[in-house]
């Protein structure tokens, strides 16, 4: 973080507060009622100081979000704030609702796609903006100041629900082609309203899960899970289906998962280089952000259909501020975050906005999902590999590595997040995990040997390194 943390609290409360949101345990040392309490009367003061005095509040799916609400909505009127409570939501629904109400303020009550027993906050700070790093150090030292004696907000309970669906379907224009599609909502909060959107889109939808349950009888709502993806494959190739498209949601529907018509796993950035074809169809010499672990394949998509292209840092308040920084019409991160803008939709990440983007896709192409993505260059691309790597070292670790990787292979290092170094077949990315004392490592070749020679390289140099685990992860 650029700024300082200042005070006192636990070290819980310094782990909870990360880089670009804040989450933990639910337990007695980190979040349960009182501390949930504190740290968004700590989040109201800092929109006091900004002259916001109104506030959305959802939750996501989990046993514990009900009460935590519950003290959210004590600590934000208690600071003034008038609050417009949503209840059981997905996180994307709660940006809408900042729009609809006119609300600069918003909390989120959710740890997104992390496993149960886990919860955390987002928290914005404007239309279509979350906390970036300083905004979280300012809260995080906004938990020991002195509260103000201020008139007690109030409170309104309203349903975003219906008129969100409304505002999703009205922006679709789908063609002849109506999708056969699966759907996995994990039995988190997006099953609230996915299945609704696609049937209004006149999509024949095979639902998975769809029903909120928080106990989660078969998986967490995770899209990156491989357990997940492989029910919604074995879903959309049953032959009493043979569906064009599968979909799967996380657990506070912002990050999307695909499957296409063949049962391949369609990671996000090749998404996004379909919705990158579909928007430079109509707007040639849009700008494009994508995150450092994007597939080379996104960059000469866009550039081969007319488009600028942008890479910068991981996390998605980074690319949601850099996408409003350059007034760009799309963005997106490989974890499952993408972005709509422009003349389409807000800039913020709304996985079931983004999933009906596809099935306008789908609808009014000629070529199947699968055709389209064959079409495009081709990379052979890693997993995302993890290597053990302390907190409180893994920052340092990154800085001395980017400084050796640059003396190693000058003005082939992207140092914008971690080190992207590029070669002629091919580039290598280490930088330091935002949530996990971990280094997140990713390669790509035009060939599997290049592959492997780039990976060999990257080996090589983190072996220096006592701090990093030399056992990574999916090899």
């Amino acid at each position: 973080m650029a700024a300082k943390k200042q005070n006192d609290y636990p070290k819980a409360f310094n782990n909870m507060f990360r880089e670009y949101d804040i989450r933990g345990r639910v337990n007695n040392e980190e979040l349960n009622p009182d501390n949930v309490y504190r740290i968004v009367k700590a989040y109201a003061k800092y929109l006091r100081k900004r002259n916001i005095t109104k506030c959305v509040v959802g939750y996501d799916n989990r046993s514990c979000s009900e009460a935590f609400s519950e003290a959210a909505i004590k600590a934000l009127t208690e600071c003034g704030e008038d609050v417009i409570f949503i209840g059981l939501t997905i996180t994307p629904a709660t940006y809408f609702a900042q729009y609809h109400y006119g609300c600069e303020g918003a909390v989120m009550i959710t740890a997104s796609h992390n496993p149960d027993g886990w919860s955390g906050f987002k928290f914005a700070k404007g239309y279509s903006e979350t906390l970036e790093p300083d905004d979280i150090v300012e809260v995080f030292n906004l938990l020991v100041t002195p509260d103000e004696k201020v008139p007690l907000g109030s409170v309104k309970n309203d349903n975003i629900r219906d008129i969100y669906i409304d505002n999703i379907v009205s922006k679709i224009k789908m063609g002849e082609n109506k999708p056969k599609i699966v759907l996995d909502a994990g039995n988190g909060g997006a099953g609230v309203f996915v299945y609704e959107v696609f049937q209004r889109l006149g999509c024949l939808t095979f639902q998975l899960n769809c029903d909120p349950d928080m106990s989660y009888p078969h998986y967490f709502p995770n899209p990156s899970d491989m357990k997940v993806r492989e029910k919604v494959r074995e879903t959309v190739l049953n032959p009493y289906i043979k569906a064009d498209l599968g979909l799967s949601f996380d657990g506070d529907g912002d990050r999307l998962g695909v499957i296409d018509n063949n049962g391949n796993n369609i990671w996000s950035d090749i998404v996004l280089a379909v919705l990158v074809k579909q928007l430079l169809e109509k707007k040639k010499g849009a700008t494009v952000v994508y995150d450092v672990k994007c597939s080379q394949t996104l960059e000469e998509v866009i550039k081969d259909n007319g488009g600028v292209p942008c890479m910068w840092k991981t996390g998605h308040s980074y690319i949601k501020a850099k996408m409003h920084e350059l007034k760009a019409d799309l963005a997106g991160e490989r974890s499952g975050h993408i972005f709509v803008g422009g003349d389409d939709y807000y800039s913020f990440d709304d996985a079931v906005f983004v999933g009906a983007k596809l099935v306008e896709y789908i609808s009014n192409s000629e070529c199947t999902l699968s055709e389209t993505i064959a079409s495009f260059p081709k990379y052979v691309t890693s997993p995302e590999i993890k290597a053990y790597c302390p907190d409180e070292l893994k920052y340092g670790a990154v800085e001395r590595i980017v400084a050796e990787m640059k003396e190693r292979f000058p003005g082939k290092v992207c140092d914008i997040n971690g080190a992207r170094v590029s070669f002629d077949d091919g580039w290598g990315l280490v930088r330091a995990s935002s949530n996990m004392p971990e280094m997140v490592l990713i390669f790509e070749g035009k060939t599997e040997k290049a592959l492997n020679d780039i990976k060999a390289i990257f080996k090589e140099v983190l072996s220096k390194y006592d701090e990093i685990s030399p056992d990574w992860e999916n090899g």
